[in-house]
């Protein structure tokens, strides 16, 4: 598909309602059927996302697509220092995801998240085994046959961050578009060194989050969690007049 190909033969309201589905249905998936997606498939996502916005087109993504053994490599090479108390002390974040210290209203949604995750998959507050347990599924790569990881040139500063949101959601919206599920997680850059090292990334290079990818499994009951997302009334500002206009 070329960028400025004419939009597909339908009514506009049909096209307008594929594209707001997309985005509206993306769900962080947490559990993945074993279906596999073709090579094919994966590039057609990738091609797609790939014309998202950048700053003066920089484009400053790189994607690291793990199936079969190398994926399974991987995992068993992260699971195996999360596993390790000791090891898992000598890890560090190689940027503030979150922010150092959480104020209401986020650090309210964050908890309201985890409760109603944990409340589906039974696992009660203070349960330390099946916290550990459910949270190395991310590493797992939730059980789905495709794990994406993505990292940035050091040089990038936070503008290309931005940039890079776009570009994963683009790579999301896409795969909704096609049917498939992802989970983006940030619960990889923990194990920035070893990934580096398994799958041979250099030194400048910095991994930004990791990404399942497939169809999810609608028997599991943690797919069946639907985050609330606040009203446009809560975050959008509307300024209809100049200051001059309102002021007494």
């Amino acid at each position: 598909m070329k960028r400025l190909t004419p939009p597909p033969s339908i009514a506009p309201e049909i096209l307008r309602e594929a594209v707001d589905w997309a985005i509206v249905s993306r769900r962080s998936i947490r559990a993945f059927l074993p279906t596999p997606v073709p090579r094919e498939e994966i590039e057609a996502i990738l091609e797609v996302a790939r014309h998202c916005a950048s700053g003066v087109n920089t484009q400053p993504w790189q994607v690291h697509v793990l199936t079969g053994s190398a994926k399974d490599r991987l995992s068993a090479a992260v699971l195996a220092a999360y596993d390790d108390p000791s090891l898992l002390a000598e890890l560090e974040e190689p940027y503030d995801y979150y922010p150092r210290e959480w104020v209401s209203p986020y650090v309210d949604r964050r908890r309201k998240l985890g409760w109603e995750l944990y409340g589906l998959l039974g696992i009660d507050k203070g349960d330390k085994p099946r916290m550990h347990a459910q949270h190395a599924r991310n590493y797992r790569f939730f059980d789905a046959p495709v794990g994406l990881i993505f990292t940035i040139d050091r040089v990038m500063q936070q503008g290309s961050f931005i940039d890079y949101g776009m570009f994963l959601q683009s790579v999301m919206v896409a795969a909704r578009g096609r049917g498939l599920d992802t989970c983006p997680q940030a619960a990889f850059t923990t194990f920035h060194r070893i990934i580096a090292r398994e799958l041979g990334i250099s030194d400048g290079q910095m991994l930004v989050c990791g990404m399942s990818l497939g169809h999810a499994d609608p028997s599991r009951v943690e797919n069946s969690l639907v985050s609330e997302r606040e009203p446009v009334s809560s975050f959008a500002h509307f300024h209809d007049h100049s200051p001059a206009e309102t002021s007494p």
